[in-house]
């Protein structure tokens, strides 16, 4: 069964007449009249409100950018429109028409939307819950959002799906060779092999083998930065640390801006159960609550902007604003900035490792991925939790699981009831002191085998296999800072000294999350001394926070 069907009257339920007379004092324009059949919102029209139904109905039907028409629900009076983009003000999903009897209803726009989630406990709970599960419905059912046409397990298909899912975006996948509407569009539109995979966006829009950048643009994913406003406080990446602090910062009337070159969640956001998370006592997966988090920040006024990627921090700009230039040109302003950006997957020394990466080679286990080696025999390398979770993860989909470690076991670094559950599963082969030290195969073939080495001994063997993940630790993200603030041997930002006068120095003790440079933190991950765990690093986010209005309340940092 389907959520529509579990939980119909969470996803649609009807306001009480107390309830609505609340709810009107927060609308953002007067009530519309709408004859039937009106359009009440379209498909990927920007700024588009929700709207709250006083008389009449509006029938919503999903549509994809194939212009398919599924029909979803009927509003009636009492009920509201809209799913999690109308907390930002985007889009629609979905399009709404006015129903037989026509419809007359009130306008929410981003900004009274959240107004009335904050404003009211009891109809912001009832709004939110609605807006997450219908987006989840979207996720589930298809039918809505875009279309992928491409070959199934081809690198650009892959990095495209994983995009669209981390992101919490529907879509579907059609095979441009085995079905029939696929093949068809890719004939009529003359579309040449090399030109795929297609995105067809959900106003019709059509793309050939996209980037994620130009993907985002398409879907209205990524919002249009206004280069006029100065933000309280620019987040850079979008992990469990950066979206404590937005959350945070968002709900003490803070203005925030998180920009995030891939998506939301970070590293932690590619787990598929974490199990020792507090207040999880069976567990949740890494993109479920970093998809809280999310729709939390939104909720605060927070602007997330993905996949936009940060240059480089200005350091020549002194007196005013902080600046971050983007990959595309465009320039944030700040009065502080929060180094987020976690860390970057290590790779292995093997010089033809780029051939096979979303051809083979994964940093991470998905259902996108797990669904292509199902069945198949697969290695994963690593010896962390990271490592662990995959391997739970993958195990019970595919014929065997070879685990590689170059230490003499797991015990020193994972964690033991991740290695209880390892030992317990019938398919998992571990291998200890052992390293990957080559990969055979092509770029017609993709990957075929990998060769092993035994530490000890030093003898090698190669391991035919088409799928292997790597799960071998992490850099840090800190490249793009350019020497603009302070960092150990390993790249690690450092925090929290003080630092002496000159080059830069506030001249003063910088605070425990500060870096060199004023207004300039670092948390999670990316910071030098860091403990790498999800709670660690949500913890430093919130924390964060009260040390930026400290920062913000000092003579050293430009006026609002």
């Amino acid at each position: 069964m389907s959520i529509i069907d579990t939980r119909r009257e969470q996803m649609f339920p009807v306001l009480d007449a107390a309830q609505v007379e609340t709810a009107k004092r927060f609308a953002s324009g007067p009530e519309q009249v709408f004859a039937p059949g009106d359009a009440v919102f379209d498909v990927s029209k920007p700024n588009a409100p929700a709207w709250l139904v006083l008389k009449g109905a509006i029938e919503v039907v999903r549509r994809d950018g194939l212009a398919r028409e599924v029909a979803i629900t009927t509003h009636h009076a009492g009920q509201f429109s809209g799913e999690v983009n109308q907390l930002a003000g985007r889009g629609y999903l979905a399009t709404g028409r006015a129903g037989p009897e026509g419809c007359t209803a009130l306008p929410f726009d981003g900004p009274h939307v959240r107004a009335l989630m904050v404003g009211s406990a009891d109809v912001g709970e009832i709004m939110m819950r609605a807006f997450i599960l219908r987006r989840v419905g979207l996720i589930e059912e298809g039918g809505a959002g875009s279309v992928l046409v491409g070959n199934p397990g081809t690198p650009d298909l892959v990095r495209l799906q994983g995009f669209l899912r981390r992101n919490g975006y529907p879509y579907a996948v059609l095979d441009a060779s085995a079905e029939e509407g696929g093949r068809a569009l890719v004939e009529r539109l003359g579309i040449l092999p090399e030109e795929l995979p297609l995105l067809v966006c959900s106003n019709g829009t059509v793309l050939k083998r996209p980037t994620d950048s130009e993907a985002g643009i398409c879907l209205g994913i990524t919002p249009e930065l206004d280069p006029q406003i100065v933000y309280d406080v620019a987040v850079v990446g979008a992990g469990p640390a950066g979206l404590a602090t937005a959350v945070y910062a968002g709900s003490e009337g803070l203005s925030v801006i998180v920009l995030d070159q891939r998506a939301f969640g970070g590293q932690a956001g590619a787990s598929m159960r974490i199990e020792n998370y507090l207040g999880f006592p069976t567990g949740i997966s890494g993109m479920a609550l970093a998809g809280r988090a999310f729709n939390q920040a939104l909720k605060f006024g927070v602007e997330i902007a993905i996949p936009l990627e940060v240059a480089r921090l200005d350091c020549g700009n002194s007196g005013g604003p902080l600046r971050l230039e983007l990959d595309n040109g465009a320039v944030v302003r700040a009065r502080t900035v929060v180094v987020a950006s976690g860390a970057r997957y290590r790779r292995p020394p093997i010089p033809n490792l780029s051939i096979f990466e979303g051809a083979g080679i994964s940093y991470w286990a998905s259902p996108v991925e797990a669904k292509l080696c199902e069945g198949e025999e697969v290695a994963l390398i690593g010896g962390g939790n990271s490592a662990g979770q995959a391997a739970v993860y993958l195990a019970p989909k595919v014929k065997q699981l070879h685990l590689v470690v170059r230490g003499e076991g797991l015990e020193v670094s994972m964690s033991r009831y991740l290695i209880d559950r390892i030992r317990a599963l019938p398919n998992v082969e571990l291998h200890t002191k052992t390293e990957i030290v080559g990969l055979e195969g092509d770029q017609a073939t993709g990957l075929t085998g990998a060769v092993f080495r035994d530490r000890t001994t030093g003898a090698t063997h190669t391991c035919p296999l088409r799928h292997l993940f790597l799960f071998i630790g992490a850099d840090p993200n800190a490249s793009w800072l350019d020497d603009c603030v302070a960092v150990d041997e390993k790249g690690f930002v450092v925090t929290g000294a003080a630092f002496a006068q000159g080059n830069g120095a506030i001249g003063r003790a910088a605070l425990p999350l500060e870096t060199n440079r004023p207004g300039v933190f670092a948390i999670g991950d990316v910071r030098a001394g860091s403990t790498k765990r999800v709670a660690a690093a949500v913890g430093e986010g919130a924390a964060v926070v009260a040390q930026i209005h400290s920062a913000l309340a000092s003579e050293s940092l430009p006026a609002r």
